[in-house]
């Protein structure tokens, strides 16, 4: 429980917690201190006491964001009863990227790695991390969806894997320049396409 935790994990957590849309929506470079003392009602003092920096914050906020989307997955998946099915969970939780429990702003992946390219080596690291485990998951499902005869076999579990995320990513970024959540009808469509070519 967070309230046993000592007062300064506490105050890290509130922070993380309270800035972890405005991170997300704004992006590194265009989230100010200010935006930060204002959402969490601290001084600078107490924010820098608690981080080194802004980009330290920025880092823990992609932390926090992205495991809210890794539990909503996990979640999902141990709902799922096919490897197909499993597959489809990465593609309707992101379709959903636009309503609670997804963080605010969309996909923490998505939106740090159009920026960090150009802001931060530090954030640009972790998001290329995140991307190289979410593509690690998928080629395990198909692995193992491979090996249960549900899918052929064929050595195209990364191309296959490369390829989904590309087609989620792309579809939220659509979905979001354009403001029309409802691209993600026609990726769900697609990605259902996509996943009964590998199928027995």
């Amino acid at each position: 429980m967070e309230n046993n935790l000592p007062k300064a994990e506490r105050t890290r957590k509130f922070i993380i917690k309270t800035t972890a849309g405005i991170f997300n929506t704004k992006g590194y470079a265009g989230t100010a201190l200010s935006d930060l003392t204002d959402a969490t009602n601290l001084t600078k003092g107490s924010i820098y006491g608690n981080f080194a920096n802004k980009e330290e914050v920025a880092l823990a906020v992609f932390d926090h964001n992205l495991d809210t989307v890794t539990k909503l997955i996990r979640e999902q998946m141990g709902k799922a009863e096919t490897f197909s099915q499993k597959l489809m969970v990465y593609v309707r939780v992101y379709h959903d990227y636009h309503t609670k429990p997804f963080p605010e702003g969309g996909c923490p992946i998505l939106n740090t790695a159009i920026e960090a390219d150009d802001t931060s080596t530090s954030l640009k690291e972790r998001a290329a991390k995140a991307i190289l485990r979410w593509k690690r998951g998928i080629t395990n499902l198909v692995q193992a969806g491979m090996d249960a005869r549900e899918f052929k076999a064929g050595n195209y579990k990364e191309q296959f894997a490369i390829s989904l995320m590309a087609l989620i990513e792309g579809g939220l970024m659509i979905a979001k320049v354009t403001d029309e959540p409802n691209t993600m009808d026609a990726i769900t469509k697609t990605a259902i396409v996509l996943i009964n070519t590998i199928k027995n």
